[in-house]
């Protein structure tokens, strides 16, 4: 789809003046501090296990909460964004996701945290959306944007870099609950800084399609409650059945209703852009391997290797500071090779290098820090030459609820990543034997992604 008539265009001259730094900062605030809170989380699983008495299940849950009301609202943030203007939102979603925070921070139990968690989700379900389409609203088409895109990719990854670094520190030092706790001076900042340096955005005045959204969040939740509990509780029982026919029937009521509702979710013209509904599906398969690989990475160092929280912190940091070194790199490539080879280039690195782990458990750490830090640098270079080549087609008509398709379809594959590792956990013998596995799990995910790039997108400039 092009959008050359959609906004102004960018010269090939144009720089990033102090004021659109700023501008950058302010629409990257939330966003970091969700990545953040995902880093720290996973580095912290062992210690919150033991102070909390929870079960393999409950910590997934732990994750996974987070996740789930994340994903299941994003389409409904992005919706708001329309109707309400994206920075609303985006200070709405802000100031949720600090309360949140500070629940989780002086929870007394797993179910308190979990509630606390759910209500992060929330949050960041209504700040995530509006960050991209602020972002893209902010910078017309060409260098700039492509470079301002890179950059926030960058900062994001850079949040999930300094993550695990972080939150081995702060465990450390202050206990587990400081990694949640970390989160008050970063969103009150983030809060004055969003309120000062953001433009208003303009209104869609659109009706809501409440029953559609209310499908969604109940086929999702359904699905994800029968991949998490079903190890334990065993997939015939009959409440994991339940489940699992509840969500058949939500996605069936979804579809009927998408049909015939007089304001759709999706617009006809963003769903047949094939190269929009390829970027979504590469989305959930990029975030499934990533978080999949960070989930089974972060409990392989600490249960079978010993690791402590800080221990685990210090290997894992420059892993994720790769991330930010493919994203910086990606606008480059992009621009030299176009789009669609720079995500078949990345993704194709992260699947060989994620195949090399299926040896994890004999490896010294030196070779699993190499192998995982290639995978991750080929992640980084794919993802922002995803964000650009899915913005491009769905044009500045639709960036909103493009951008919030784009963020849920990713937040399901974390969602669905972590619990396919759960899956594996409790499926095989040991921890060690579910270390290989998974890494051929996460191989495969690359994989396909790979061959959606190949079947769905075209030569972007």
């Amino acid at each position: 789809m092009d959008t050359s008539t959609d906004t102004p265009r960018d010269t090939h001259h144009s720089r990033a003046s102090p004021h659109r730094l700023v501008t950058l900062v302010a629409v990257a605030v939330g966003f970091i501090m969700a990545m953040l809170d995902v880093t720290i989380v996973n580095v912290a699983l062992k210690t919150m296990q033991t102070s909390l008495s929870m079960s393999l299940t409950a910590l997934v849950w732990v994750v996974d909460a987070y996740t789930l009301s994340f994903a299941a609202l994003l389409l409904f943030g992005g919706a708001c964004a329309n109707r309400v203007g994206a920075k609303r939102i985006y200070l709405c979603g802000l100031a949720i996701f600090v309360v949140a925070s500070l629940l989780c921070g002086v929870s007394l139990n797993a179910a308190m945290l979990l509630f606390a968690r759910l209500l992060q989700g929330v949050g960041a379900a209504l700040f995530m959306p509006s960050s991209l389409s602020l972002l893209t609203e902010a910078f017309p088409v060409g260098p700039t944007r492509t470079k301002m895109i890179g950059i926030w990719g960058a900062l994001v990854s850079a949040a999930m870099a300094l993550g695990p670094l972080c939150g081995g520190v702060l465990i450390a030092s202050f206990g587990w609950r400081s990694i949640f706790l970390v989160n008050l001076p970063i969103g009150v900042a983030g809060l004055w800084l969003a309120r000062r340096c953001i433009a208003e955005s303009p209104r869609v005045p659109r009706r809501l399609n409440a029953m559609g959204h209310v499908f969604g969040v109940i086929g999702l939740g359904a699905l994800s409650y029968a991949l998490i509990e079903g190890p334990a509780t065993g997939w015939t029982a009959p409440v994991i059945v339940a489940c699992i026919g509840v969500a058949l029937l939500s996605a069936c009521a979804f579809i009927v209703r998408e049909r015939h509702a007089q304001e759709r979710i999706f617009p006809l013209s963003l769903i047949a852009e094939r190269q929009f509904s390829g970027g979504t599906l590469v989305g959930l398969l990029i975030n499934f391997a990533v978080f999949a690989e960070i989930f089974q990475l972060s409990l392989f160092l600490q249960h079978v290797r010993n690791a402590s929280p800080l221990q685990v912190g210090l290997q894992l940091s420059p892993l994720m500071a790769l991330f930010a070194v493919g994203n910086l790199s990606s606008a480059r490539v992009s621009a030299r090779f176009g789009a669609r080879r720079a995500l078949l280039g990345g993704l194709s690195v992260a699947t060989l290098a994620s195949l090399s782990l299926f040896y994890l458990p004999a490896m010294p750490f030196a070779m699993i820090a190499c192998l995982v830090g290639v995978a991750n640098l080929g992640a980084g270079e794919a993802i922002p030459a995803m964000n650009l080549a899915v913005m491009q087609a769905a044009g500045a008509q639709h960036s909103n609820i493009a951008a919030a398709t784009l963020n849920a379809s990713r937040q399901i594959g974390s969602l669905l990543g972590v619990a396919v590792m759960s899956i594996i956990l409790q499926a095989t013998v040991s921890m060690v034997r579910a270390a290989s596995v998974s890494f051929i799990v996460i191989a495969l995910a690359f994989l396909l992604s790979a061959l959606v790039v190949l079947r769905t997108f075209r030569p972007l400039p």
